[in-house]
């Protein structure tokens, strides 16, 4: 073992690139896009080292271009899950046996690849299998995942260095943070690719051997960042992926006595369903699992009356559209006072009719598709009833098409009640559903967003008073995990805004903080004594003299 307390390099975000017409990068990107689209891949999984091929091979299409197909992904089986548990446990004791260091290595060399040598790639990877626009790729697959990396090998240094405040004399305090034992299942989501990399890798970090089991609409870049892994040294069995069935993976890894914690992003009623079945089969396990979820969000825009038009329809039009509000964080429902209402629709749809819509190839397209069939009728069917409800209207959007992509135009739905189905239940689509309330009313609109929905992701204030801003973030506490003023109520970048919610919305560990890597470790105190006593008799015992 090298001897010496190691700092880390300084962590900083990784910029964005722009992708402007005539930039170096845009073209780059352009090359890398049609190189994938050119060729049909077959995406092994990958289990202890080992390419694993099956005879079920499954057809994955740009959602935006679904009779185009990029490759196949072989279906694994059970057999696959337990292959990738023995595995994982194999490759243990040399993995959480390695100095930290040498870990923080590989992943700080995995941030240098992703921000240089598979940049493209994986923004490539983003666009076509999940279809996002250049700068919401860029934002997602190139800097988050990097940032991620980077940051959370700050942490971890930092994690190793907190250490008992005081040791008396005779006495030397330290703490040990041990990984985890038995290993960690990774369950990971269509939308972010640097959220498909994080919940494998912050776990991975601190000592951890993980089996991650990605969404099926997110296997072509889950791909690429495995690819990156592999690359960036990151030994066999550490990390193994695996493409089964949820109920395969769960009916496997929940049983397994080594089963030792779970990374989740998702929706709600799954994440429960999990939680459920983790405590209906708790004595099986040597540990007591970490549970650490990050799941569904009906995120809110509350505009006071002082707010400024043009900040609010800015945060509305990108904070419900962008990425076609695929983010757990996207601006769902929004409260707007009576005054604003009339200029505030108009600016809206001036906005919204100049939205490009189309594939990822054309940079000029500013909405894309929505992931799948299944996420296309779902969004629809809420559309279609608000179309014949008497308690609601559709005022800008509400076309959709699905015969070449899944595409929904941008919907707007006014609510004549505020606990309309599209002001409390998740849509994950581009659909923003206002509720126009009386200005005199401000007071009680603070309760009705509070109390409409079961989640507390994040939220959004605009205004000008600086004592309604204040109200709101008191009485609104509770009901996000991230809260913005004035601006919107998604976009939080790692360190600057941990992300996570509460209530229905998740176990609040903050991605994107330290918070979340103590999850992964299990602490050890440990007392040295140089000069112990050796006699059990304590002075009080003497007799007087």
């Amino acid at each position: 073992m090298l001897k010496g307390f190691f700092n880390v390099p300084t962590p900083t975000n990784e910029p964005v690139y722009s992708y402007a017409p005539g930039t170096k990068e845009r073209s780059l990107l352009k090359e890398a896009i049609a190189t994938a689209r050119a060729s049909e891949i077959d995406i092994p999984m990958y289990i202890g080292g080992e390419e694993v091929r099956t005879n079920k091979k499954v057809k994955i299409t740009p959602p935006h271009d679904h009779k185009h197909v990029l490759g196949y992904f072989n279906q694994g089986t059970k057999a696959n899950v337990k292959d990738a548990i023995e595995a994982a446990l194999a490759a243990k004791p040399d993995w959480e046996n390695l100095p930290w260091e040498q870990r923080a290595a590989i992943f700080l060399k995995a941030a240098e690849l992703i921000s240089t040598k598979y940049r493209y790639k994986l923004n490539a990877a983003t666009m076509l299998g999940q279809s996002k626009n250049p700068y919401q790729a860029e934002i997602d697959s190139a800097c988050e995942i990097a940032d991620f990396l980077r940051f959370n090998v700050k942490y971890m240094s930092e994690i190793y260095q907190q250490q008992p405040p005081i040791s008396p004399k005779n006495v030397w305090n330290r703490v040990e943070q041990r990984p985890l034992e038995g290993f960690v299942f990774a369950l990971t989501p269509f939308n972010f690719t640097a959220i498909a990399g994080n919940l494998p890798t912050s776990a991975a970090m601190m000592g951890n051997v993980v089996v991650w089991k990605p969404a099926n609409t997110q296997i072509y870049s889950a791909n690429v960042l495995m690819e990156i892994f592999r690359d960036a040294g990151v030994p066999a069995g550490v990390i193994n992926l695996v493409y089964v069935s949820g109920p395969d993976a769960g009916d496997v890894i929940f049983k397994h006595p080594d089963f030792a914690g779970i990374h989740f992003t998702g929706s709600t009623g799954v994440f429960q369903d999990i939680w459920k079945t983790i405590g209906e089969n708790i004595h099986l396990y040597k540990t007591y699992p970490r549970i650490v979820g990050e799941t569904g969000g009906k995120d809110f825009i509350l505009a006071h009356p002082s707010a400024d038009l043009e900040v609010l329809n800015t945060a509305l039009v990108r904070g419900a559209f962008e990425f076609q509000g695929q983010k757990c964080s996207a601006a769902s429902r929004a409260y707007v006072p009576k005054s604003l209402w009339k200029d505030l629709k108009k600016m809206m749809e001036r906005d919204i009719k100049t939205f490009k819509i189309g594939g990822t190839e054309d940079f000029s397209n500013f909405i894309n598709a929505v992931i799948d069939e299944k996420a296309f009728d779902k969004i629809t069917k809420y559309i279609d009833r608000a179309k014949n409800s008497k308690d609601a209207e559709v005022v800008i959007g509400g076309e959709y098409d699905k015969s070449k992509g899944y595409f929904i135009n941008p919907t707007v739905i006014v609510a004549k009640k505020a606990d309309y189905e599209t002001m409390s239940e998740e849509l994950f689509g581009p659909v923003l559903t206002i509720f126009v309330y009386d200005d005199k009313k401000w007071n009680e609109t603070l309760k009705v967003v509070d109390q409409t929905s079961i989640y507390a992701l994040t939220g959004s204030i605009i205004a000008q008073d600086r004592y309604a801003i204040n109200q709101a973030t008191q009485e609104l506490r509770n009901a996000a995990g991230n809260f913005y003023i004035n601006d919107k109520c998604t976009g939080a970048v790692v360190v600057q805004q941990p992300f996570g919610g509460a209530r229905g919305s998740g176990t609040n560990d903050k991605a994107g903080s330290m918070i979340n890597l103590l999850r992964w470790v299990s602490p050890r105190t440990i007392k040295e004594t140089f000069n112990p006593d050796v006699d059990y008799r304590y002075p009080f015992l003497a007799e007087e003299l």
